[in-house]
């Protein structure tokens, strides 16, 4: 079994019946919208990783108990200058993009300039966002693209800094019960200060566009002023926003000189296991940061699975790593070679739960333990007044692409969605994972490769499983075509799936993923420099829809 990973993708811009076998529940009706990789070679030129792949947009929409698909590229600056030229021109995180070699010198010298301060790509094949009533493709520059969510056209480019200082911004942004959607960027060696920038756009005022409306919460300084540490998601409770300051950081001056010096910028990205992580803790009302500090070991982390506050207690569950090796997985050159990452320097995740107290440790003796929960075994151990080192638990081991039920967003969960990679980063297998009684059960079929699971609850469902599971299938038998699955939420076995009679890409999730449901967005993995986490959208309110329907 096997997937040609440098194949570009053919779009199907027009919407197309697919063959559904089972029966899709009547209530589940909306778009799913994904978001990733799809060209990786333009004339005689070719990217070098994988996740620097263009754009490529595929809708399901499910009405009725039927499906139909659609696809087309985001015609993205990037994705018309490479068409225009016929080779790549846009440089990506893992590819650098070098003039024809027949430009003058003249070409060449404003080629340069260009990328000694870098006007970064709007190649945005991360995720799908929702600002007010817009819908976005994103990666994690500062470009983000409007799109069409049901005709997959793109419409205007918006930067980010036009409305707040920051370079770089995360594709995984969170959003409240009130539709308000929260999300963090980095600025650089701005005012000769380099930080995070925490930002809210509100709900309200949906006539206007969003991002005229943002509202910065606070900022936090980058532990090293030239160095700020990569994320790609982040943390959210009823009342605190949780940030990892993890040593995986990038340089901004090899950055700089990074195209002189023939290489990309992924380069310029490097891992310090011999450093301390920090977890940030701000209050989401007031932008200020809780006087505790909290320390853990080296870590990489790509994706938050959720977090909770419980008796005076922070819970923090995210997908870990003890290297960057996953990057280096997704260059092509080694995707040709063969899949058994295991023996080629594989680092399987495991999945980590922290709990940072939030009460002051007055009265507390050094090396004592401040967390009280009795049911997890992590601990956050006082080294002085006002330090904590924290030590996970761990729940369990080779799962990625972590995704709950949004409705239970910042609130305690118990079951969490995701792929297995315990023997590869390419997963052949979709589970459920019990976080209390640590079970799994799993979907898997021969010559199959499952994209990440994601939760749609059902309208008025009586439990926190109490929904469908729907997941983009490729199917490498010959003459068979891909599917959509529908699995049950509750026991994980299937209900229908959809043969949509094209191929599908993969997408493996590092970033991007968001699915709206009964009540707002929900945000899962993603796709952009780092780890490609598709995102998904159930456009329409099933709930809404479902009571229209019922009445």
């Amino acid at each position: 079994m096997s997937v040609d990973f440098s194949k570009n993708a053919t779009e199907r811009p027009e919407p197309c019946n697919a063959e559904v076998v089972g029966s899709i529940p009547d209530w589940l009706q909306g778009t799913l919208v994904r978001n990733g990789p799809g060209l990786f070679s333009v004339g005689e030129t070719s990217y070098d990783h994988w996740c620097d792949g263009m754009s490529f947009l595929n809708s399901f929409s499910f009405k009725n108990g039927k499906v139909t698909h659609r696809s087309r590229f985001l015609r993205s600056d990037t994705y018309n200058s490479n068409m225009a030229a016929n080779r790549i021109v846009v440089s990506e995180m893992g590819t650098m993009a070098y003039p024809d070699p027949s430009k003058n010198f003249i070409f060449k010298a404003i080629t340069f300039l260009n990328h000694t301060v870098p006007d970064f790509t709007d190649n945005a094949a991360s995720n799908i966002i929702k600002y007010g009533n817009d819908y976005y493709a994103t990666s994690e520059t500062n470009y983000i693209r409007k799109i069409d969510p049901f005709t997959l056209e793109t419409q205007d480019k918006v930067d980010y800094m036009k409305f707040l200082p920051v370079n770089l911004v995360s594709s995984h942004p969170h959003y409240d019960r009130e539709g308000n959607v929260y999300n963090v960027g980095t600025s650089i060696a701005e005012k000769g200060k380099t930080k995070y920038i925490f930002f809210q756009i509100p709900a309200k005022d949906k006539n206007t566009p969003a991002l005229k409306k943002v509202k910065v919460i606070c900022t936090v300084p980058c532990h090293s002023l030239l160095s700020p540490s990569y994320y790609h998601s982040f943390g959210m409770t009823e009342n605190y926003i949780i940030f990892i300051e993890q040593p995986f950081k990038l340089d901004i001056l090899k950055m700089a000189t990074a195209y002189m010096r023939g290489v990309n910028w992924a380069s310029c990205m490097k891992f310090f296991p011999e450093e301390n992580t920090l977890i940030h803790l701000i209050e989401k009302k007031t932008g200020k940061k809780v006087e505790m500090k909290y320390h853990t070991g080296s870590l990489v982390v790509y994706h938050h699975v959720n977090a909770f506050e419980d008796d005076g207690h922070v819970v923090l569950d995210v997908i870990a790593y003890n290297d960057t090796s996953l990057y280096e997985m997704f260059y092509m050159s080694r995707l040709k070679k063969d899949i058994s990452f295991q023996s080629n320097g594989y680092t399987k995740p495991n999945y980590r739960r922290f709990v940072l107290p939030i009460r002051s440790d007055k009265g507390i003796a050094v090396g004592e333990n401040m967390v009280k929960l009795r049911y997890t075994t992590a601990t956050a151990v006082k080294q002085k007044e006002g330090k904590l080192t924290c030590q996970a638990e761990v729940l369990c081991e080779g799962f990625e692409l972590p995704r709950i039920n949004y409705d239970f967003n910042g609130k305690k969960h118990q079951f969490v969605y995701g792929n297995i990679v315990e023997e590869s980063v390419l997963s052949t297998q979709v589970a459920k994972f019990d976080t209390e009684t640590k079970k799994m059960v799993y979907w898997s079929e021969e010559n199959c490769w499952p994209s990440e699971p994601v939760f749609v609850p059902r309208p008025n469902g009586e439990s926190e499983d109490d929904g469908v599971v729907l997941v983009s299938v490729i199917n490498c038998i010959p003459g068979q075509s891909s599917f959509i699955l529908i699995l049950d939420g509750r026991n994980f076995k299937e209900v229908a799936r959809a043969y949509v009679n094209t191929e599908l890409h993969r997408d493996i999730g590092f970033s991007p993923g968001t699915i709206a449901s009964t009540h707002s967005p929900i945000t899962f993995l993603d796709t952009r420099s780092q780890m490609l986490q598709i995102d998904f959208f159930l456009l329409k309110k099933v709930q809404k829809t479902y009571e229209q329907q019922s009445n």
